[in-house]
């Protein structure tokens, strides 16, 4: 099935893919998913014709996986440096196998101290492990040595910083879509005869009825050759939002439009290229909501992990789905004059290029229809944030801010969730210092009462009342007073009480308790164990360490009919204290 939903399509009998190597071994061809090519000449690179020749073929490999040109370009870039290194060098190799371990150390030395130098490392290695001549020997190992993984660079924004990108966006957009909205509206009331003939409505009406249709406005050529808007006194000047821009987006308002989408969905920059047109369905059990399914596609998730279908619901103003609601009105003219133009065309991301017609030359993105381009571009992203006073493209650091406020995976892994966002994120950092302060005095509350808390002697003392598992100084003064006074503890939490005292009288006993509780284990579940014998295991064995192991080891031949006795009524916690 295709990313739709519609059943794929075999290809003809006599279908056959062509080898992306040409028969000279020099030049690779790389087709992304569009089908479009992009040729990559090995002839360019300042090295010896062999190796020219091996690193084509390694090459060539590795591109049967690759689906955009992006991929291949970032691969031939790394690769450029990678020859012009060996280039440099005071005796190049002719051919791979001519090169030495101190060459691919250097090689690493010059690279691993950054994030963008790691990157090239890892995309050379890759290719070089794929020449047989370099699986095995003191190269292969050197290549094979632990690239340390980039170090995120980008943070969240915080909130002054996020305030601020929001607001430059949603009034841009807000803006954009009053101002459709008002005009199609207008549009549809001269379509129905609702307007006065020949009123200046009717005649902007009529306007509108064009640039629908065509995209743009009817304008004059001037004896000087330049197209000038026919009637930019009726429309109120010649601007883009008071002509063609009354019905369509700018690629600027386009943009505010995803930062506000990445914003409330995280989603990353490259799906607004892909994205198609959301289908709608009526809310279960409401009328006056709407349910969106939205395709959100991702293709670093991999082969049969691409795409996957969000549900947002539009149920009033401060819902998520408002937003999609406001992106289909505020697109609806495009999309329509892109699928008159040319039928199938099903993306909602859609604007009014300024200048149509210039040529496409990103061929891993949507190509324009007409008048109408798709998508938005890194550029794009760049173009606005400088526009709007702010330091770059805003789409990683949003994306971000709201994967960490949402505490959760959103198009991503869980171990890229923890890895790569919340731990290395100093927003999330600064946040969580209070959970960790308090878990630390928790944890300390914790091993506090984990820890045997009386006073060892060598010898009763007949002032002391004996217990169960030692003897107790006080009962009057302690930690857990009963209600009608007196020492409300299990005798269990004797060990824990300042007030007990523990002879070698009591050894055998504690030395057997340890043992029985230890012997639980094996027929308790772990949880359960955790829960109820776990403070008593630890609290043993710290009075273990205080007594010495010989000590506590000798104690357990002393052992008793009534130490067994009170061991197993304390372990049935049949004893009452």
């Amino acid at each position: 099935m295709s990313g739709r939903g519609r059943k794929a399509v075999l290809p003809p009998s006599d279908h056959h893919v062509e080898p992306p190597l040409t028969p000279e071994g020099l030049v690779v061809t790389v087709t992304n998913k569009a089908g479009y090519t992009k040729e990559f000449d090995f002839a360019e690179l300042p090295v010896a014709r062999p190796m020219q020749e091996s690193l084509a073929a390694s090459y060539a490999a590795r591109s049967r996986g690759w689906t955009s040109h992006k991929t291949a370009k970032t691969c031939w870039t790394n690769l450029e440096m990678f020859a012009k290194f060996v280039a440099d060098l005071d005796s190049p190799p002719d051919d791979l196998d001519g090169l030495t371990v101190a060459t691919l150390q250097s090689w690493r030395d010059r690279h691993v101290s950054t994030n963008s130098g790691r990157t090239t490392l890892r995309i050379v290695r890759g290719l070089l492990q794929r020449d047989s001549r370099l699986s095995s020997g003191p190269v292969a190992e050197e290549l094979a040595r632990r690239i340390p993984a980039p170090s995120p660079s980008k943070q969240s924004y915080e909130e002054r910083e996020r305030d601020q990108v929001l607001l430059a966006a949603q009034r841009q957009f807000r803006s954009a879509w009053l101002r459709i909205t008002e005009n199609t509206h207008l549009l549809n009331r001269w379509r129905a005869g609702d307007i006065i003939q020949g009123s200046r409505e009717w005649k902007i009406g009529k306007v509108l009825d064009q640039v629908a249709r065509t995209g743009d406005v009817p304008r004059t050529l001037l004896p000087s050759g330049q197209l000038h808007v026919t009637n930019h006194k009726l429309l109120g000047g010649a601007r883009a939002e008071k002509t063609w821009g009354r019905l369509f987006l700018t690629r600027s308002e386009l943009t505010a439009l995803a930062v506000l989408l990445t914003d409330r969905f995280g989603w990353n920059l490259s799906v607004y290229d892909r994205i198609p047109v959301p289908t709608t369905r009526p809310s279960a059990g409401e009328t006056a909501s709407v349910t969106y399914q939205v395709q959100i596609e991702k293709r670093r998730a991999g082969h049969g992990r691409w795409f996957s279908t969000e549900n947002i619901t539009d149920s009033g103003a401060d819902s998520p789905g408002r937003l999609i609601t406001q992106a289909m009105e505020a697109t609806a003219h495009a999309r329509t004059l892109a699928h008159l133009l040319q039928p199938g065309v099903d993306l909602l991301m859609a604007a009014r290029a300024h200048q149509p017609g210039q040529q496409h030359v990103d061929l891993d993105r949507p190509a324009p229809v007409g008048p109408i381009t798709f998508g938005v571009s890194f550029f794009m992203a760049q173009h606005w944030a400088r526009s709007n006073g702010l330091g770059g493209s805003p789409f990683q650091r949003s994306r971000r801010t709201t994967v960490t406020g949402e505490g959760r995976p959103l198009q991503h892994s869980q171990g890229t969730h923890e890895s790569v966002y919340v731990l290395p994120d100093r927003r999330v950092q600064r946040a969580s210092r209070d959970v960790f302060e308090a878990g630390a005095h928790e944890a300390l509350e914790q091993a506090r009462a984990a820890v045997f808390g009386g006073k060892l002697t060598d010898k009763p003392d007949p002032g002391h009342q004996e217990t169960a598992t030692a003897d107790c100084e006080d009962e009057e003064t302690s930690p857990w007073p009963a209600p009608a006074g007196g020492c409300g503890a299990d005798f269990l939490l004797c060990l824990a009480c300042p007030n007990a005292h523990v002879h070698p009288g009591h050894h055998p006993r504690l030395v057997l308790l340890h043992q029985q509780i230890e012997s639980l284990r094996s027929v308790m579940d772990d949880r359960a164990f955790h829960q109820e014998w776990s403070e008593h295991v630890l609290r043993l064995e710290n009075l273990r360490d205080k007594i010495g192991l010989a000590a506590w080891r000798a104690g357990l031949a002393r052992v008793t009919d009534v130490d067994r006795t009170i061991v197993q009524l304390l372990v049935k916690k049949d004893l009452a204290s």
